[in-house]
C-alpha cells in the first residue's frame, strides 16, 4: 500500500517506538496524529516533527478513547492507518507475593483490550477509504515470554491472536491487517529489561515502512523472524533462548 499522503493515528506516539514511526511518517508526507497520556510530553514529541496533531488521551479510559475518535471523525475524515502502539509492562518475577493478577489486569487492558477498543470504534472510518490499514505492535515475546516478563508476554500473545482473527475478518474490506513484532528495542519503556542491548526504534520505523509498501502483514523485526521460526520448530529452544540459565 502507499505510505505516501495517508492520514495516521500513533497511540502512544510520544516516546520510543511510536515517536520513531511518527518521525519517519512524517518526513514521509504523511500527517500523524499522536496521542499519549502525559500532555507535556506529548507536546515536546509533536515540536520534533512537522505534518503533525497532537491530542492528550489515556486509550484505557473509555471517555478519553470516545472523545479522541469523535474528534479525529470530524477535523479527520481521510484518516486511513491505525498503529496501535501504546503499551504498558511490568518487570517482576511470578510467585508468592508477586500481585501478579493485578499487574497483568493493567497490561491486558492497554496492550490488548484498548486496541480492540480504538480499533472496534474507528473501523467504520477506516473501512470508507479506498486503503487503509491496521498496524498492532506486538512483539516476538509472544511467541517465547522471558520470565521477567511474563504476563507483558501473555498480552501480546493475546494481541498476535487477536491480529490474525481481526485480519481474516476483514480480508473482504479495504483495510489491511498488519502485525509489527520487534525485538528488545533502545527506548525508556525497555530500560528494566536491557533496552540499551537493543536495536534503535528507527529500525522498527523502517522495517515497518517496508512491510506497508509490500503489504508484509506479519513484521519480523531484525532478529525476530529467527526466534520466530525457532518458537515453530522447538518451543523449548525459544524459550531456553529467551530465558538463558546462568
Amino acid at each position: 500500500m502507499t505510505t505516501q499522503q495517508n492520514t495516521i493515528l500513533i497511540t502512544g506516539g510520544s516516546a520510543g517506538i511510536g515517536l520513531a514511526i511518527a518521525k519517519l511518517f512524517s518526513a514521509k508526507g504523511n500527517h500523524v496524529i499522536i496521542t499519549g497520556r502525559n500532555e507535556e510530553r506529548l507536546q515536546k514529541a509533536a515540536a520534533q516533527l512537522k505534518n503533525v496533531t497532537a491530542i492528550q488521551a489515556d486509550v484505557t479510559k473509555e471517555e478519553d478513547v470516545d472523545k479522541l475518535v469523535a474528534r479525529v471523525q470530524q477535523e479527520f475524515p481521510a484518516l486511513n492507518i491505525l498503529i496501535n502502539n501504546a503499551g504498558n509492562a511490568y518487570v517482576y518475577k511470578l510467585g508468592q507475593g508477586a500481585n501478579a493478577a493485578a499487574k497483568a489486569s493493567e497490561e491486558m487492558l492497554t496492550n490488548y483490550l484498548a486496541p480492540i477498543s480504538l480499533t472496534e470504534k474507528l473501523l467504520p472510518l477506516l473501512e470508507k477509504q479506498t486503503e487503509a490499514a491496521v498496524v498492532n505492535v506486538s512483539s516476538i515475546v509472544a511467541f517465547a515470554p522471558p520470565q521477567l516478563i511474563a504476563t507483558y508476554a501473555a498480552s501480546k500473545a493475546a494481541l498476535h491472536s487477536y491480529t490474525l482473527s481481526l485480519r481474516l475478518a476483514l480480508e473482504s474490506t479495504s483495510v489491511k491487517v498488519f502485525e509489527l513484532m520487534p525485538p528488545l528495542v533502545d527506548t525508556e519503556f525497555s530500560t528494566e529489561i536491557g533496552g540499551a542491548n537493543g536495536i534503535p526504534p528507527s529500525v522498527v520505523a523502517d522495517d515497518l515502512l517496508t512491510a506497508l509498501e509490500d503489504n508484509t502483514y506479519q513484521i519480523h523485526v531484525g532478529g525476530t523472524a529467527d526466534l520466530y521460526q525457532l518458537s515453530l520448530t522447538s518451543p523449548a529452544e525459544a524459550l531456553l533462548a529467551m530465558n538463558p540459565r546462568q
